[in-house]
């Protein structure tokens, strides 16, 4: 199950590809409009405090309001990049998206955990006569401490049970609503706390931007758990065929029952929900392995991970699916490369056989390497149609096994720079374009001997199965 992508960068090459997939160009704001428009907001509220704030206070109290300031902001954009929107996610990458999630959460919370620790002025609840600009004095009252405790404890208690997510006694589902109101909760504690507390928080500029922000925060609530599942209920899948395929592997093919309203690059993957209502929370990414030619079928290959992907035979057969999606840079779209070489480890082949079948289908001409990785033979995923495939295309497969059959003649062992540099041979394949799936281990290890070996990294395009929830 690959549960992100993200891309390292873009190919580039003196070749035209084949014919990409028949979908549009990838939706989503360039990668620099969004870096300018994230620090824009996230400067707003000192460019107004600063502007139109009172006489300034001491070093250590100026800091800790600053703190706050950006540690809000950035907490109300956290709404944004884990929704899943298009427009902010397109280009990037999801896989982008949610690491940039993950990590200015812990920001917002550095800075919201310390400021208050930082002030040096009193904490008495009223105005002194002789400091109205409240700069000798807090001024807060028992309802702002309450509700700043209150969201204090909360925001803390939210990333900690995200970064442990795996091991709560709960399932993903519980937990994932729980994330998401906790987290309006916190949103709306904090306003109130601001709008009572803050020094510069009161003036209606600044006041103006936190509920406008918190407008949003609940709007990208409502369309992910609303909107978005209505939109979803226009675009039916049947469920039309569930076949182990391999050892703890699955086939799930399905047929839209609308056909032309689902579009995507070979390489892509959707969110799933199937044989449930689409408002339903049980919903999970799998990598897409049919090609864009094969629509209005399609197919995703899944390895047994979970309790979900554990009961797969338990679909029923003729039920209903919903996808949203697609998602992913882990496409040829926009890349132009000599070659294209696929490096998998075991269910990572799911993206690599939408590749290798598009390709196919488009008579692609180019040169292909796949090396295929597994613990053993049996997990080997349609191995007769990769050997197929290879007299539709200019294709070498290299399969590698960790506990090889007896008269096993093929590489033994794992991904390291001494088995990668018997088939990467640089220069001839530098312009190339190098896709990796797998476990993260195997991915980190794969990018590691490639660079060695003196692939550029912007040649390498990279999707993960996990991704720290946190």
């Amino acid at each position: 199950m690959a549960e992100a992508t993200h891309a390292r960068g873009e190919a580039t090459a003196a070749k035209p590809p084949a014919p990409a997939a028949p979908v549009g160009r990838r939706r989503g704001l360039p990668a620099l409009v969004l870096v300018l428009l994230y620090v824009g907001l996230v400067l707003a509220p000192l460019v107004i405090a600063a502007l139109r704030g009172g006489p300034p206070r001491a070093w250590r109290d100026e800091l800790a309001s600053g703190l706050a300031l950006v540690g809000f902001v950035v907490l109300f954009l956290e709404f944004l990049l884990s929704g899943r929107f298009r427009a902010i996610s397109g280009r990037i990458g999801i896989d982008t998206t949610m690491r940039a999630h993950q990590l200015l959460a812990r920001t917002a919370l550095l800075f919201l955990l310390v400021h208050p620790f930082l002030y040096t002025t009193g904490l008495q609840p009223w105005e002194l006569p002789f400091d109205p600009t409240g700069r000798t004095s807090l001024g807060l009252t028992g309802s702002s401490i309450l509700t700043g405790v209150a969201a204090w404890v909360l925001l803390a208690l939210l990333v900690i049970l995200a970064i442990g997510r795996d091991q709560l006694p709960f399932p993903y589902e519980a937990w994932r609503a729980s994330h998401g109101l906790g987290a309006l909760a916190v949103a709306g504690l904090g306003t109130l706390h601001a709008l009572e507390a803050g020094r510069y928080s009161a003036d209606p500029w600044l006041a103006g931007l936190w509920l406008g922000l918190l407008g949003l925060a609940t709007l990208s609530l409502v369309h992910v758990y609303l909107l978005r599942p209505l939109g979803l209920l226009g675009r039916p899948w049947r469920i039309e065929a569930v076949e182990r395929i391999a050892d703890r592997t699955w086939s799930v093919r399905l047929v839209e029952e609308r056909p032309g309203r689902f579009r995507f690059h070979a390489g892509q993957f959707a969110w799933a929900t199937l044989d449930r209502s689409p408002f339903s929370l049980v919903e999970h990414p799998f990598s897409i392995a049919s090609a864009p030619a094969q629509l209005p079928q399609l197919e995703f290959v899944i390895k047994e991970a979970g309790d979900f992907t554990s009961r797969l035979d338990r679909l029923q057969l003729g039920g209903r699916g919903y996808l949203e999606g697609p998602h992913g840079n882990f496409t040829l779209a926009g890349r132009t490369a000599e070659g294209v070489a696929l490096i998998a480890g075991g269910v990572g082949i799911a993206p690599m056989l939408s590749l290798l079948r598009q390709a196919a289908a488009e008579r692609d001409r180019r040169p292909w390497l796949l090396i295929y990785g597994n613990r053993h033979a049996g997990q080997i995923v349609y191995a007769d149609e990769l050997d197929g495939l290879r007299e539709r295309l200019d294709l070498r497969i290299v399969h590698v096994l960790g506990e090889p059959p007896a008269g096993w003649t093929g590489p033994v062992g794992q991904f390291d720079r001494a088995l990668l540099e018997q088939y990467v041979e640089l220069p001839r394949m530098a312009d190339w374009v190098y896709f990796v799936c797998g476990p993260p281990a195997m991915i980190d290890a794969v990018e590691r001997a490639l660079v060695e070996l003196g692939v550029p990294i912007g040649r390498i395009v990279a999707e993960r199965f996990r991704y720290d929830q946190a």
